[in-house]
């Protein structure tokens, strides 16, 4: 079973936390992988890019010159491709890039990296209590948080960055953990692969570690 180190919010260890099999034990699974960081990247694109064919540049309505006895090769428009102003050949149109990926499939990629994460001892359990909500609503608590979150971080290894995983109770220490800078915030339920597959340390809350049992465990 696959284990990583616990710390408190202070960024004092308090032992080690067991890891689901199911989530942080498999052999990762590479060609998957790639698959599912090509898509994910591919479906981050707008697809606005565009380039304008001979027949929607402006201009060329008339013969450059005549067709015989210039010496000078045959034209019918500026518009052609072989004119610097003219039209592009073959040039990007507006379209989407999306890829399509079962459920299935990227669960078992997110699984994939999350087990090559615990493979390398990168992941870090936080114990920390939920946040009530009328605590995040306070004002002039939210700097406090964010330097014993920047402390905690460090504490870690996080000076060159640092993802962090949270749950739904942890609103506080997300929104904290944002200020920081060099951090990724990500909730159990939207992760994001490509960052998931960064060297970096991985930290996860407890509400976190449930939330991922409970969306990735089955």
């Amino acid at each position: 079973m696959a284990k990583a180190t616990a710390v408190d919010l202070s960024g004092a260890q308090v032992g080690e936390r067991d890891l689901p099999d199911a989530i942080f034990g498999l052999r990762p699974h590479r060609a998957l992988l790639h698959q599912a960081l090509v898509a994910e990247q591919a479906n981050g694109r707008r697809g606005t890019h565009a380039t304008r064919t001979r027949g929607q540049v402006r201009g060329g309505g008339r013969k450059p010159w005549r067709q015989k006895g210039t010496g000078r090769a045959r034209h019918g428009s500026r518009r052609s491709p072989l004119w610097i102003g003219g039209g592009i050949t073959f040039g990007p149109h507006p379209r989407s890039h999306r890829q399509k990926m079962s459920r299935k499939e990227r669960a078992l990629a997110l699984r994939s990296a999350l087990s090559e994460q615990a493979r390398a001892g990168r992941v870090v359990i936080v114990e920390a209590p939920a946040a009530s909500a009328r605590a995040t609503r306070e004002g002039g608590a939210e700097e406090t948080r964010t330097k014993t979150v920047a402390l905690l971080l460090a504490s870690v290894g996080g000076e060159g960055g640092v993802v962090v995983v949270t749950g739904a109770d942890d609103a506080a220490l997300a929104r904290a953990a944002a200020n920081v800078k060099g951090t990724r915030v990500l909730s159990a339920r939207r992760l994001v692969l490509k960052h998931l597959l960064n060297p970096r340390p991985l930290v996860i809350t407890t509400s976190g570690l449930a939330l991922l049992q409970e969306v990735l465990g089955s």
